[in-house]
């Protein structure tokens, strides 16, 4: 469905009221791009996924994350693994001198490429990183800097990047830390408290309002994404939400727009944080390591975010599965290929996330050296793109079933979606010959079955369920999708 082009005022009453554009819906597959600095140095800590560094090692968590992007800040505690890492290969040289070899990478940069790509994986939108925790912002901003002239490309990055995106029929979003920035407040960051306690006052709030807004102006960005939370108070929120509703009416935000509130205020107090640390590690320690991140609710958005894990059922409201290849975001130079995630673990997770009213964004973490993605990053791209070229169908376009999940009879997971009058189903791991049957599947009489990619395929009642022929000689695949039509169940 089209955004109704209306006026938004800058209140909950009236910013409740907008609508998730069909164009996201429909859309299903985005790709995130974590770029800067950080990726000169690619180095994180090793100690697993986010949520283990947390429930392990909570005294300084924050600096151990396997998170790239992090490393300014990771480099301020002394016992952290990339300080080490850091004065062993760079002599403590200061973070900013990061920055020649990043703009001397910039002279390989190919937009295009990569726009071409993104298309060919599959991709229906990209979401750029324009500026991350350390500050520096990838467009020639001309937003004043109160504490560091001069923090941001001269090249517009992100321009051109929207511009090739946008040539290959994407649709292109624009990523900015609201809630955190290094170049504001530089105090090493260690626990929960320290991190939630941060987000800078003083002439921060204005900056990142003017910030945003100039790239609401410039780029009309279709995806607007805030990361950890919002430097203003509600009111000042609800004031930039409207502001860019009223530019892009087709534009969407995500749920990560927490205003700065009294409670967040007093996490400033070193002795608060304290507090509030013993309870939050008490309460990490006592339920495990946890897969990944799911924000807490602001007073408005338009989509969740969930980090590094997903929802197990169908969501009312619309989502998003965000995660990185390996376990970081950001280029990791001691990444192999054993450690990013394999086509078909992408492939099953998306599948997942789409049948419960999901949408995937997938990062890639360019190198900083030669604005290169990495190889093992590429065939991932490619092979998932191969995939989507043949079950697209059972993907862009669709909405939930009634329900998620199924099963066949010999134990494969399945996965529903619709589109009108149609069912998808989709097998998981899915045998390559004979016949396979799902379990608590009726279609009507005279219901035609369809193999995506292969044609209209033979199928009986088989009890409870509907027994499939499979074409001899079928080649493996992470998943195989039938259509059924007519189901009106």
């Amino acid at each position: 469905m089209k955004t109704e082009n209306k006026k938004y005022e800058p209140s909950l009453a009236s910013l409740n009221t907008h609508q998730i554009p069909g164009w996201y819906d429909d859309a299903k597959f985005g790709i995130f791009i974590h770029w800067g600095l950080f990726a000169i140095p690619g180095f994180a800590s090793s100690y697993g996924s986010i949520g283990e560094v947390f429930a392990q090692k909570y005294d300084t968590a924050v600096a151990l994350t396997p998170y790239t992007e992090w490393y300014e800040n990771a480099i301020k505690v002394p016992e952290s693994d990339s300080a080490k890492h850091h004065a062993e290969v760079y002599g403590n040289a200061p973070y900013e001198d990061f920055r020649a070899p990043f703009l001397k990478g910039l002279e390989q940069w190919d937009p295009k490429a990569w726009a071409r790509l993104f298309k060919q994986a599959g991709a229906k939108y990209v979401v750029l990183v324009t500026k991350h925790h350390d500050g520096y912002s990838l467009w020639p901003t001309e937003v004043p800097h109160p504490k560091k002239r001069g923090w941001h490309t001269t090249r517009d990055i992100v321009g051109e990047l929207g511009d090739a995106v946008r040539a290959e029929g994407l649709e292109y979003g624009l990523y900015y830390s609201g809630g955190i920035d290094w170049s504001f407040n530089t105090e090493p960051l260690r626990t929960l408290g320290d991190f939630t306690g941060s987000t800078p006052g003083g002439a921060y709030p204005a900056y990142a309002v003017a910030q945003v807004k100039e790239l609401i102006d410039r780029y009309k960005p279709a995806v607007l994404w805030n990361d950890i939370s919002w430097p203003t108070p509600l009111s000042g929120l609800m004031k930039t939400v409207a502001y860019y509703y009223n530019t892009v009416p087709e534009g969407v935000t995500n749920d990560r727009w927490m205003p700065v509130s009294w409670k967040t205020k007093l996490l400033r107090f070193k002795f608060i944080r304290r507090r509030f640390d013993k309870k939050v590690k008490e309460i990490m320690q006592s339920r495990g390591p946890q897969k990944g991140i799911i924000p807490p609710e602001p007073p408005h958005y338009d989509f969740r975010t969930p980090e590094y894990t997903t929802f197990p059922d169908v969501q009312k409201r619309k989502w998003e599965a965000t995660r990185g290849m390996s376990h970081s975001f950001g280029y990791n130079r001691r990444d192999k290929d054993e450690d990013y995630l394999p086509v078909d673990e992408i492939v099953r997770g998306f599948v997942d996330a789409v049948s419960k009213n999901g949408n995937l964004l997938l990062n890639v973490g360019p190198r900083g050296e030669d604005a290169q993605i990495p190889g093992e990053q590429v065939s991932r791209l490619l092979g998932f793109g191969a995939w989507l070229e043949k079950n697209g169908e059972a993907i862009y376009g669709t909405r939930p079933h009634t329900h998620a999940e199924g099963k066949t009879a010999d134990g494969h997971d399945v996965r529903y979606t619709r589109k009108g009058e149609t069912l998808y189903a989709i097998v998981l791991d899915a045998p390559t010959s004979g016949e396979i049957t799902i379990l608590d599947l009726a279609p009507e009489d005279g219901a035609s079955v369809a193999l995506l990619g292969h044609g209209n395929v033979a199928w009986r009642r088989a009890g409870n369920g509907i027994a499939i022929s499979l074409p001899p000689s079928l080649a493996p695949s992470p998943a195989i999708s039938f259509s059924i039509t007519p189901f009106r169940a």
